[in-house]
């Protein structure tokens, strides 16, 4: 080494290291490229088993479409074969029945055919028939001439003079009882017309006058009213305008005016002060003003209750509040608003009964005295009044002639006048109407009234000289009537009837009057004598009656039809004791029969009636 030189020797370490590197680094490069390779042909392999196995699923789900394609292509021409056998099936069917129509068509067809020919051939038997008439009408006509040697034309004109100079007097004759009938008949209308409306109307009367009366709790209010120096009397007869009179009768003061609404406030203001008890001019005050309110809303109720209780329309508000002003007016102790719709009612009767309008009739006979809700405040009569007050809110001039002549100040023109006219002569002529102490004697007569109006039917009926006019009638509309009649007793009982029909259309061989009056009688006896309750049922021709009994004694169902029968003293308050007797001779007469019995605690009187008229015994 010692002779080699040292940059030699370092040349060929670098030499010897580049060498080794480049060795290597082949060497390397040889490697990567066998390792490469390897895994290439590895991913080839794995990407051929993958695109086979897919090929392999795409054939098989291929297959399987396939087969899921000819199972629906199979069904859908099972269902539309089915479809169509359906629709063949249809259409034979459509085919047979038309078939059978064109049938029954040509034999249709066939049969009119030969009717028509029928029926030619019977005009053509009946053309000569008529012409062999003709010929013989001809010959007769030939040989009258021939006999009483007239022609046709001399005949006709000679029986036409003798009848006519024949028909002269009769004919004068017949016009005169014709006039004579229809005076008659148009009187008796009239007459039942009104009796109808009077009977019909059922309007209560209240009695007036020019003074109230206040009860007092005990004679120290009335010191106590009067309070110190008379200042709280004072106070109440200035701010209401009515007298107090405190007089020695005991536990009362009586209001004195002859303005009734002022009364009124007073009456109201002082019953609120004595139940208060606070008596001094301030509470006194309050009061008053506090009455007037209240007055004066029930002025607006009473107005708009007549309106509503009539069924009359579109009154202007002002109208109505003077129609409730007429609650505190009076006519010879008549309340003027009940007044009014009495002949409000009478009136739309009346005019009912002559087929006229009764919506324009009622309103006329509500509004006709509204000129008295006004005559202490304006000068004039309540007539003249009332047409200006009705011109003014826009009445019809219907009402208006009305109002101006139901006193008869001017002549009426209109048959509604004329109907209030009628209407306001029948209320204000009502005995009996005008005075409360009149109640009890008045109660007194209607039931004498009723005893002998029984007495009397049923001595006619016993004697035989009441004619019924039966004939097949509907049972029930005679009934519908008695419990109309009958609604304000049974209301007043707490009695709701019950009914019970099979048919509403039932018939029966009746008298409709008679009928009537035996349902009345049946009601008022359940009324009179029954414990409560009201059963009316039917079947076929019978109706029965039920009402439960009442404690104590009861009736024998044997007697109950018998002449003033009475199972107790207390049956005989409130009738002649001739009511059921009378049910029993008119079914008599009408060919039926009643009956009655006791079922449980009811009494049930049974009606039976025929259905057409019985045979002549």
């Amino acid at each position: 080494m010692g002779g080699i030189p040292v940059w030699l020797c370092i040349v060929i370490a670098v030499l010897a290291a580049g060498l080794a590197g480049a060795a290597a680094f082949f060497l390397g490069i040889n490697y990567r490229k066998s390792k490469a390779e390897a895994a290439i042909g590895s991913a080839e392999e794995e990407a051929k088993r993958i695109v086979g196995d897919a090929i392999k699923t795409a054939e098989a789900r291929k297959k399987e479409i396939i087969l899921e394609g000819k199972d629906e292509i199979h069904k859908l021409r099972n269902e539309s074969e089915k479809e169509l056998s359906d629709r063949r099936r249809e259409i034979q069917h459509q085919e047979r029945r038309n078939l059978q129509k064109e049938e029954s068509l040509e034999k249709k067809l066939e049969t009119l055919e030969r009717k028509e020919d029928q029926i030619d051939q019977r005009n053509k038997k009946a053309e000569e028939r008529l012409k062999e008439a003709e010929a013989v009408r001809k010959s007769q006509f030939d040989m009258l001439e021939k006999i009483s040697s007239f022609s046709m034309e001399q005949a006709k004109e000679y029986l036409l003079n003798n009848l006519e100079n024949e028909l002269v007097h009769e004919k004068a004759v017949k016009i005169r009882e014709f006039e004579q009938q229809m005076k008659e008949e148009s009187d008796n209308t009239a007459r039942e017309i009104i009796a109808t409306a009077i009977q019909r109307c059922a309007a209560d009367h209240v009695s007036e006058a020019a003074i109230s009366v206040v009860p007092l709790p005990n004679d120290e209010m009335k010191g106590r009213i009067i309070g110190r120096e008379g200042r709280n009397i004072r106070a109440i007869e200035t701010l209401t305008g009515v007298d107090l009179i405190i007089d020695d009768t005991p536990e009362a003061i009586t209001l004195s005016s002859f303005e009734p609404v002022r009364r009124e406030v007073a009456r109201v203001a002082l019953e609120k002060l004595i139940s208060d008890g606070r008596i001094h001019p301030t509470r006194i005050e309050e009061t008053v003003e506090k009455a007037r309110r209240e007055v004066e809303s029930a002025i607006k109720q009473a107005g708009e209750r007549a309106v509503l209780e009539v069924g009359v329309n579109g009154v202007h508000h002002e109208l109505v509040k003077l129609l409730g002003r007429l609650k505190f007016r009076t006519s010879y102790g008549q309340n003027v608003l009940n007044h009014s719709l009495e002949v409000a009612y009478l009136s739309g009767m009346i005019a009912s009964e002559l087929g006229l309008n009764p919506t324009v009739a009622k309103r006329a006979g509500l509004l006709h005295d509204i000129g008295k809700a006004l005559d202490h405040e304006m000068e004039g009569s309540h007539v003249q009044i009332g047409v200006e007050v009705a011109k003014k809110y826009r009445e019809s001039e219907a009402v208006v002639h009305a109002i101006a002549a139901h006193h008869g100040d001017v002549e009426a023109k209109t048959i509604i006048a004329c109907i209030v006219q009628a209407a306001d002569a029948i209320s204000a002529a009502r005995p009996g109407a005008r005075r409360e102490n009149l109640e009890n004697y008045i109660k007194r007569l209607e039931k004498l009234e009723e005893l002998l109006e029984e007495l009397f039917l049923y001595t006619r009926l016993q004697g035989g000289s009441l004619p019924l006019k039966c004939e097949t009638t509907a049972a029930l509309p005679p009934l519908w009537d008695a419990l109309a009649e009958f609604y304000p007793q049974l209301e007043a009982a707490g009695v709701e009837p019950k009914l019970r029909f099979d048919r509403e259309d039932m018939t029966v061989w009746a008298s409709p009057e008679a009928l009537g009056r035996v349902y009345r009688n049946l009601i008022a006896n359940a009324l009179r004598h029954g414990g409560g309750g009201l059963t009316i049922s039917g079947q076929d021709q019978t109706i029965c009656f039920s009402n439960e009994l009442p404690p104590g004694p009861r009736p024998d169902p044997e007697r109950l039809f018998d002449r003033f029968y009475q199972s107790s003293p207390d049956r005989a308050a409130g009738g002649a004791g001739l009511g059921l007797s009378i049910v029993r001779e008119l079914m008599e007469r009408m060919g039926g029969q009643a009956s009655a019995q006791i079922m449980g605690n009811e009494l049930q009187i049974s009606l039976r009636l025929s259905a057409s008229e019985p045979p002549a015994k």
